[in-house]
């Protein structure tokens, strides 16, 4: 029986083919198949780096009938990179590729390699900071009003939060703003409005991120309730076409109300939604610009996990 020719890295022909040119779902089997693991194994050695996923999604994965698209996931496979020995970003890149196509060369949307890098830089700008994604917290109320210049940018936004604790010892909150391309993180600032004081800031130059600790007054006890506010100044970046929030656990109100300069308005505004970052938007939605004060708004009475956004189109 042949054997596949095997380089001094300990890869084949096949998977060296898979890697550079993919799907991600054949590259993922060929890489499996080179290392001779079972997907049990695989699982198992997924839950040595603290991930958890099930051998039937690996089986899916491989197979191409499901796709990773939750930061778990994404988690998942920077971790597979180094059981299954890849070089490193190798399969994000491949999950990635599909974006770069020509359908999306001329999107105002985020590409999917985009959010799965900051998914990336982001899991670690948390770590950092010492704080899980939930924090111990429960969203029952979030409204957000985004400034857009006269120049087209992103001026910035302000968060109005209504939270209660679901455990004992609760005392800050993670804010996390994601700046349009181009943008500089050491440039914007980022200011404690009401209940709430700044603490440790991080930034992501090449993603465009910003993660700051919002330090509260008090340490909260299961059950508490808790309003804070605070703002992000951004202006840093060029003409931005989109506002997005994502969201994990499901939770209460969100509001998103995005307001544009008199100077310079759009020509059409748009909600839509996502389930994930890899997921095909839909709900989308015209949005009246009111007369007087140029905005326009959502509102999601309860957010499920996923992304929700105001989109709109300038004049070229």
């Amino acid at each position: 029986m042949p054997h596949a020719t095997q380089h001094a890295d300990g890869t084949t022909a096949e998977l060296d083919t898979a890697l550079r040119g993919g799907p991600f779902h054949v590259a993922l089997r060929a890489a499996i198949a080179a290392r001779g693991l079972p997907l049990q194994r695989v699982q198992h050695h997924l839950s040595r780096h603290g991930v958890k996923v099930g051998v039937t999604s690996l089986s899916y994965w491989q197979q191409g009938a499901r796709r990773p698209q939750r930061p778990e996931s994404l988690r998942a496979v920077r971790a597979l990179e180094e059981i299954l020995q890849l070089p490193d970003e190798s399969l994000i890149r491949l999950l990635a590729k599909a974006d770069d196509g020509p359908a999306r060369q001329h999107t105002a949307a985020r590409s999917y390699r985009s959010l799965v890098e900051a998914s990336g830089v982001l899991e670690r700008l948390l770590l950092d900071l010492d704080s899980p994604r939930d924090g111990g917290l429960h969203m029952l109320g979030h409204h957000e009003q985004v400034r857009i210049g006269a120049h087209r940018e992103l001026l910035g936004r302000e968060s109005h939060h209504i939270v209660r604790a679901h455990r004992d010892g609760v005392d800050r909150f993670v804010a996390v703003h994601h700046g349009d391309p181009g943008c500089v993180p050491e440039r914007m600032s980022v200011r404690a409005r009401e209940n709430c004081r700044i603490g440790r800031v991080r930034r992501h130059h090449d993603t465009g991120i910003l993660v700051a600790e919002l330090l509260f007054d008090a340490r909260l006890r299961a059950g508490d309730t808790f309003l804070f506010r605070y703002a992000v100044e951004d202006g840093t970046a060029g003409a931005s076409y989109e506002c997005v929030r994502g969201f994990g656990p499901p939770g209460g109100q969100y509001v998103l109300q995005v307001r544009f300069d008199e100077r310079t308005l759009p020509l059409h505004c748009h909600r839509f939604t996502q389930h994930s970052a890899a997921a095909p938007r839909s709900g989308r939605q015209a949005l009246p610009l009111t007369a007087h004060h140029h905005t326009v708004h959502l509102v999601e009475p309860r957010v499920r996990s996923g992304i929700v956004g105001i989109g709109w189109d300038w004049e070229p």
